[in-house]
């Protein structure tokens, strides 16, 4: 069996979940073997039957009150039990923040190793191997396994999504057992940024910003650019961050988030190798940068030397003119 977990925020299982889990699908085709699903937290049973669209058989629904909002301990406990009674043989998380701060922790519990934010998996002689950056992304490593479950994080917006025409299923809703006491940690309030509608790690395309913006009125204008796009979202270096032009929850890179989106554009991003780590995974990438020896200018797909406060204008007009026909 393969059992994989989906990160339900705002009511809703979030897209890197579904991902997984047609990853999952797909590899338990191959072993010849179930996938399951497992959702943790309180009245989750409406959102359970969707997970049957993409290769699911069961899911099971982890109830109790106190793990209404995220709780490291509490959702730790939660899960340990449920894969020492269903002893499967891989657990997919998505590499979410959520998923990268509780796979390893029931990692841990489970006293096997994780292979994290990978980007391929596959199965060989029966059992997994997954292909994971290492290096700051410089280059590629294949992992096995010699314990199980044999567990991982996957990368979002890598891993395409699989439909099925089974779309019933065996939801297994059940009350876990957990003290108020062994919830030692809780998440007591989320604090939305105004407008940051898409969060960078599931967004299709992202429109950065670094130094090169000149200061936190002109990231106004990637957020204009970004309304054009569809699924679009704004992103950020780190040394617009730590100028405080704009919020950390934007920043892309080693120290920040890890980015695949099918299209990433970097206006006045120089391309420090922090920054590349977070994002070359991207299908495609468009640089405008006025420095032509810019190392941004080396992944790029397709690159742009001149000033991005004259190519952004001219760029949203003709976006607006291709997407309105």
């Amino acid at each position: 069996m393969i059992l994989v977990y989906l990160e339900v925020r705002n009511g809703k299982v979030k897209k890197s979940s579904w991902e997984a889990l047609s990853e999952g699908a797909r590899r338990a085709a191959d072993l010849g073997c179930e996938v399951h699903a497992v959702m943790v937290g309180h009245h989750l049973q409406d959102e359970a039957p969707e997970a049957f669209g993409y290769g699911a058989v069961a899911v099971h629904v982890l109830e109790n009150s106190l793990l209404k909002s995220y709780s490291p301990s509490g959702y730790t406990k939660a899960l340990s039990s449920l894969v020492e009674e269903l002893k499967p043989e891989i657990v997919f998380f998505s590499a979410t923040s959520m998923g990268k701060d509780l796979a390893p922790r029931l990692a841990a519990e489970a006293n096997v190793s994780l292979a994290a934010d990978c980007i391929q998996t596959a199965v060989v002689e029966g059992k997994l191997e997954v292909v994971r950056p290492v290096f700051a992304g410089k280059a590629l490593a294949t992992f096995g396994f010699t314990a199980v479950p044999q567990m991982a994080t996957l990368r979002p917006n890598v891993f395409p999504l699989i439909e099925t025409e089974a779309k019933t299923g065996d939801v297994k809703s059940r009350d876990v057992v957990v003290a108020e006491d062994q919830v030692k940690d809780r998440v007591s309030e989320e604090l939305r940024t105004e407008g940051a509608e898409l969060d960078v790690t599931e967004a299709e395309i992202i429109v950065s910003g670094g130094r090169g913006i000149k200061g936190p009125e002109n990231f106004d204008l990637l957020k204009e650019l970004a309304a054009v796009l569809p699924h679009s979202a704004v992103g950020a270096s780190r040394s617009a961050v730590d100028a405080e032009w704009i919020d950390h929850q934007y920043q892309v890179g080693q120290t920040g988030k890890t980015v695949s989106p099918n299209l990433y554009m970097a206006f006045g991003i120089s391309g420090a190798i922090q920054h590349l780590a977070g994002m070359t995974s991207s299908k495609f990438i468009v640089a405008v940068n006025k420095d032509p020896e810019a190392p941004i200018f080396k992944i790029a797909d397709f690159g742009i030397v001149g000033d991005l406060f004259q190519v952004i204008p001219h760029l949203k007009t003709e976006l607006k003119k291709i997407l309105s026909e």
